[in-house]
């Protein structure tokens, strides 16, 4: 046994920083928290990247050296503002502090050791769209019969390594809990990955998830370079810790040691990333797995009033799993109550929150200080269409305007075609769904329709699957090609006329497009439930032109105005997801749909059990304590967009579950 010797820093505290005046008394005993294991609890707005920030500056003031510091954080982004933070308090060189990523530092520790793991200096960082382009590869080398069932894209594949990768399960595992419907060419899958995996070395390229899963295998498999790192890395820093999984998890404890010194710091209470992979039990379980840890609770909020706080407090209270906290309020009460409001139908419910939108503009709240939450996307539609109509500027940081997403478009194309037989655009674009069709076959294609009857015709042809199924295309379209004919015939009935727009829409989606959703997008059952929605929202309409055209006003709205190009400082309403708005803030906040089945999600409540709705209840959470001033809590009573016709719709059991006393009431009369 090798003798513990240890060197005594000769570094004075440099003082220039007061820290107990700088800090609440909470944040205080975090920063200065002795030497070893640390778990820091810290709720919605009680300053978390301040105390992580002053603990760093702490350590730099007592003598450690910045290269002895590891900062893990989850964005490059986050890292950066807390170097630059660090860097404004002390004198030394904060750029000398290991700070990034997972990802960014796993490339640093890779990039001086890949020889050890078969790999060549100056490796490739593969990007998504580098990582889908291999991926084609290998699928096309493999021999591989893709084409006899909807084989899942690449894109698809790329989705179901990564999670297998960072939640350490077994591949197959993944497939048969993530991916059922893909279990009848799982065995193709597994072989994939192995020719992935050597094609990766062949290439010398590494995907994302290599950055970490090949730092882990690293560590593991060296031991000296195991001592070496945990010997450099005297004090582990991470932020976010609730959502990290369990491939970062093991990261951090490789690099820490049983002796080191590690401080985790994040909020259980915001644990909502289960879907792609994060474990709330890292946080919950800690001081179990560290035995020695201590464990620091953050609990004064400096974001909301308390009449917020106490309902978030009341709300998450429910859930078992869970370390206890109650945030306490530094601002003063405001007088407000927040509202809960039930409104006779969705409709009712887009024109209350546009309207009281009105209203507090003309009191001077400016719009980009208020925002619509929402559980899935494709509750914002009808809101979408309310401010529209009423002039409302908006912005939509959940992904594109509704009527503007490829799903919605790839449908409406079917429809527009059915309706419109000159149509180049929808018919290009149809055909391109097929299996083996890209630029070239589409085009002979249109001009083999140009040549038909039906297509000269004024008169629409009672079948398209006549005129059609002639037509020679791509083997491997053959399948798709029969099906996506037969479909049209749906579109349209025995005199040639279009049908209903809800009953097209339902053919096309059960017809060919819910395969091609299945094996294209990683976020299947997202798309799914918009299209469903879509379809509900169309039986308003009998004309399918009508609603065509209704569908084209919306989307050609504004166009010009994507998210990625909207400025920072332009005057506009947010419409996101709770999600997507997890570490933003708002005076304002509007939460809508919060009935059961629309939040907590449908799929939670029938087959998640337990562990499903905590998840739901804490988005829930993070959705309330985005409210600096006012809150709103709304849901329709009635569901008119149902597929079964009208339902009568149950309040979130989230708000049931609430003291009466915590909101006020509000009682919507129509005034017309």
């Amino acid at each position: 046994m090798p003798r513990e010797y240890t060197l005594h820093s000769t570094h004075e505290p440099s003082h220039r920083i007061d820290f107990k005046a700088e800090l609440n008394e909470q944040q205080y005993a975090a920063v200065v928290s002795p030497p070893g294991q640390s778990l820091v609890i810290a709720g919605a707005g009680s300053g978390k990247t301040r105390t992580l920030t002053y603990r760093v500056a702490w350590l730099l003031d007592n003598g450690v050296q910045p290269e002895s510091i590891l900062l893990l954080t989850f964005t490059n982004k986050a890292a950066r503002e807390m170097q630059e933070r660090v860097q404004a308090l002390v004198s030394l060189d904060a750029s000398r502090i290991w700070g990034g990523t997972f990802h960014s530092i796993g490339n640093r520790l890779l990039r001086y050791n890949a020889e050890r793991l078969g790999y060549r200096k100056g490796f490739s960082i593969m990007d998504r769209e580098d990582q889908k382009d291999l991926l084609e590869t290998v699928i096309g080398a493999s021999g591989i019969d893709t084409t006899s069932y909807r084989f899942p894209k690449a894109e698809v594949l790329g989705d179901i390594f990564s999670l297998a990768d960072n939640t350490l399960c077994d591949l197959k595992e993944i497939i048969d809990s993530r991916y059922p419907y893909f279990d009848r060419v799982a065995e193709g899958i597994l072989k994939l990955r192995k020719l992935y995996q050597d094609k990766k070395r062949e290439t010398n390229c590494m995907d994302f998830d290599d950055l970490l899963a090949l730092t882990v295998q690293l560590l593991e498999e060296n031991e000296d370079l195991l001592e070496r790192y945990r010997r450099q890395f005297e004090f582990i820093l991470v932020d976010e810790y609730q959502d990290t999984n369990s491939l970062q998890c093991r990261m951090v404890e490789l690099l820490t040691g049983p002796q080191g010194n590690l401080m985790v710091v994040g909020d259980d209470a915001q644990s909502i990333y289960s879907w792609r992979g994060a474990d709330v039990s890292n946080i919950l379980n800690f001081v179990e797995h560290w035995p020695r840890a201590r464990t620091h609770k953050i609990e004064v909020n400096y974001r909301s009033v308390p009449e917020v706080l106490n309902l978030a407090n009341a709300a998450i209270a429910m859930n078992r799993g869970q370390i206890p906290k109650n945030l306490q309020p530094a601002r003063e009460s405001r007088g407000m109550l927040p509202a809960l409001v039930s409104l006779d139908n969705s409709s009712a419910q887009a024109a209350f929150v546009a309207q009281r939108i009105l209203e507090l503009q003309d009191e001077g709240c400016d719009l980009n200080d208020i925002a619509i939450l929402y559980r899935a996307h494709f509750h914002s539609m009808e809101i979408q269409m309310e401010l529209t109509q009423r002039g409302i500027p908006f912005q939509i940081t959940s992904g594109l305007r509704f009527f503007e997403q490829a799903h919605i478009k790839d449908v409406a194309a079917f429809m527009k075609f059915a309706v419109n037989r000159q149509d180049e655009v929808s018919f290009m674009r149809m055909v391109r769904l097929c299996d083996g069709i890209g630029n070239v076959s589409a085009y002979k294609l249109w001009n083999d329709w140009l040549q038909t009857e039906a297509a000269k015709s004024e008169t629409m042809p009672t079948s398209f699957s006549e005129v059609l199924l002639p037509f020679k295309v791509p083997k491997k379209a053959k399948a798709t090609w029969e099906q996506f004919a037969y479909t049209l015939d749906e579109l349209i009935d025995k005199e040639g006329k279009a049908v209903p727009p809800a009953i097209m829409i339902r053919s096309i989606v059960e017809g060919v497009y819910e395969d091609y959703m299945k094996a294209k997008f990683k976020n299947y059952e997202q798309r799914q439930q918009d299209l469903e929605q879509l379809s509900n929202f169309s039986d308003r309409f009998t004309d399918a032109l009508e609603f065509l055209s209704q569908l084209s006003l919306l989307s050609g709205v504004d166009t010009d105005n994507k998210p990625d190009q909207q400025a920072q400082d332009r005057d506009a309403v947010t419409l996101t997801t709770g999600h997507q708005a997890k570490g933003l803030e708002w005076k304002v906040v509007f939460a809508v749909w919060l009935a059961d089945g629309m939040f907590p999600h449908k799929r939670a409540i029938d087959e998640g059990g337990d562990t499903a709705l905590e998840e739901e209840r804490r988005l829930f959470y993070v959705t309330v304590t985005r409210a600096k001033d006012e809150l709103y809590l709304t849901y329709p009573v009635i569901n008119h967009q149902a597929r079964d016709g009208d339902i009568m719709m149950r309040p979130s059991r989230f708000i049931t579950d609430l003291p009466k006393d915590l909101v006020e009431e509000w009682k919507v009369r129509s005034g017309w």
